[in-house]
């Protein structure tokens, strides 16, 4: 009984302080009057540069050793990082170390907690729907990763969305059992989802707010105790978010939350020995991290994302839509953005290629519908394009020119929307496939075409690939639909006219396929997979049978 009562004034406590909170928020008074926020958005600048503080121990701390930020659009130092270096990493191993395996809470252990953090997502998707909020998350996502008003507000849209999802009692409902009869009277096997205890987090700039909140939220879901390391160029808008849960009940011990460079982000994962550790980001890390900690890592790498275009040419306008979205939206820096395009034949009759061209050169700086790429240079991309110009059959379809009448510093990127075609019969060939099938984060895709009888080509090209993120067959040609989904892996594939390769929502796994390390984001399915384990308890109460003797010995 005493349990019950305990989890009703958990229950009580928790939403108190965001209710008085709501009682109090202002909507008509300035953007200082957010509470939990401590930057204005519009005034981050050279003269008044903003900080990213670090959250140990349930304690926010500067550091001695301060990165500063380039505005990426103009140049200015506008952030101030406290990055944390070698010598400093002790409070967060030991802080790791605190947390027992078993997790802040499981099945057996501190149940309420399940009800506490469906009242923090709750409150959060609350906060997040409010316009001024929303706002707030929305320009502060510009002013780091440069991107249009609508993608990055689509951000904030689906990071509110997945809080209204896992809302109430659905945080309790992933931790839900199974019991199956045993063999004899006494006995049940019951199956229940565990949590792993300390855990770590590591996410990419391209997406400052909504991948760290889906993987945080989950791995808090579960029971686990996260360190989140986010990109220092972005940390920014993570840091505001943590202050927004705290503000929302989330109690300030539950998780970690650093800046530094990966050399020491990887100390503190072989010294505080995480017991498992979600990676977003490159294949080369990837790859390292899987060897340094011994396979215990979930990733969602690097993605040479494609798209086929079947037989059936219809909607061209919305599908030269979808084409120019899925390659160049936020700048084609999307780890599902369209990186090749295979066109049938028959599209390559219609004026299918003019209209992307059209929809690409539309795009400008003024509205951020392209701009920086934070992680290739101008002369890095243009390189890669005269690489690609030398394949016998090559063409520049479009873009291949630096962006114009800028600010951006030179360790950014600026270039146009590019397209370079390049046959099918070359991307093959041994010596330039893997030239053809370097992921270049920015606006930049390949596109070639194919006959008929070329799909089995198609196909070997796409099972050669090495990442298997998103892909889009465009067809509503179900023999068709049949055939390349039948003979391909890519973990989120769209199907039909309408398919594309970016844009996820929450309301769908998120995630590659084909390698038992892959992560998935955003739904019950993935935030079990990734962020919980398997326990099986066998309850032999007895009765033990009248009449038992001890057998033989075998």
């Amino acid at each position: 009984m005493n349990r019950f009562l305990y989890c009703g004034v958990m229950r009580a406590k928790a939403p108190q302080k965001g209710l008085s909170f709501f009682n109090s928020f202002n909507l008509s008074r300035s953007v200082h009057s957010i509470p939990f926020a401590t930057v204005d958005v519009e005034e981050i600048s050279g003269s008044q540069p903003a900080e990213v503080h670090n959250l140990v121990q349930g304690k926010w701390k500067t550091s001695s050793n301060w990165n500063t930020l380039l505005d990426p659009l103009n140049g200015e130092p506008f952030i101030k990082v406290a990055e944390v270096d070698e010598a400093g990493i002790q409070p967060f191993v030991e802080s790791l170390s605190k947390c027992p395996k078993h997790g802040l809470h499981n099945p057996f252990k501190a149940p309420e907690r399940y009800l506490l953090f469906g009242d923090i997502s709750g409150k959060a998707a609350h906060m997040l729907s409010i316009p001024k909020v929303s706002d707030f998350f929305t320009r502060l996502i510009q002013r780091v990763a440069p991107k249009s008003y609508k993608q990055a507000l689509g951000e904030v849209y689906v990071t509110q969305k997945f809080f209204e999802n896992f809302s109430g009692d659905q945080v309790r409902f992933l931790a839900r059992s199974f019991a199956v009869p045993g063999d004899h009277l006494g006995q049940q096997s019951h199956g229940f989802r565990w949590p792993y205890g300390p855990v770590a987090i590591i996410t990419p700039f391209n997406f400052p707010l909504e991948i760290p909140v889906l993987q945080l939220m989950g791995a808090l879901y579960m029971g686990n105790k996260p360190i989140l390391k986010v990109d220092s160029k972005v940390s920014i808008v993570m840091e505001q978010m943590m202050r927004l849960l705290h503000y929302c009940g989330l109690p300030a011990e539950d998780v970690d939350f650093i800046n530094s460079d990966g050399k020491t982000m990887n100390k503190i994962l072989l010294e505080g020995n995480p017991r498992m550790t979600l990676f977003t980001g490159s294949s080369r890390v990837a790859d390292k991290l899987a060897v340094d900690l011994k396979g215990r890592i979930k990733l969602e790498d690097a993605g040479f994302d494609w798209k086929v275009l079947g037989p059936d040419v219809q909607e061209e306008d919305y599908v030269a839509w979808v084409c120019d979205q899925d390659a160049y939206a936020c700048s084609g820096q999307k780890c599902s953005a369209q990186s090749i395009l295979f066109m049938h034949e028959n599209w390559s009759r219609t004026s299918l290629l003019s209209k992307i061209k059209n929809l690409a050169e539309r795009r400008k700086l003024e509205d951020l519908t392209i701009g920086p790429v934070l992680t290739f240079t101008t002369e890095a991309m243009l390189e890669h394009l005269n690489k690609l110009l030398q394949i016998p059959g090559s063409k520049l379809l479009f873009g291949g020119e630096p962006l114009k009448n800028h600010s951006i510093p030179s360790i950014y990127g600026a270039i146009k929307p590019t397209a370079v075609y390049v046959p099918l019969e070359e991307i093959m060939k041994e010596n330039t496939y893997e030239l053809v099938t370097r992921e270049i984060f920015g606006p930049f895709q390949i596109i070639t075409d194919y006959k008929k009888e070329q799909l089995p080509m198609v196909l070997d090209a796409l099972e050669r690939m090495h990442a298997h993120l998103t892909a889009a067959v465009v067809s509503n040609d179900p023999l068709f639909l049949q055939e390349v989904i039948g003979k391909t892996v890519n973990g989120t594939t769209y199907a039909g006219l309408r398919a594309r390769t970016t844009g996820a929502p929450q309301n769908h796994w998120f995630g590659p396929a084909g390698d038992p390390r892959g992560a998935g984001i955003g739904t019950p399915e993935a935030i079990k997979l990734v962020w919980s384990c398997h326990r099986e308890i066998i309850y032999d109460i007895g009765p033990v049978p009248k009449k038992w003797e001890i057998p033989p010995s075998t």
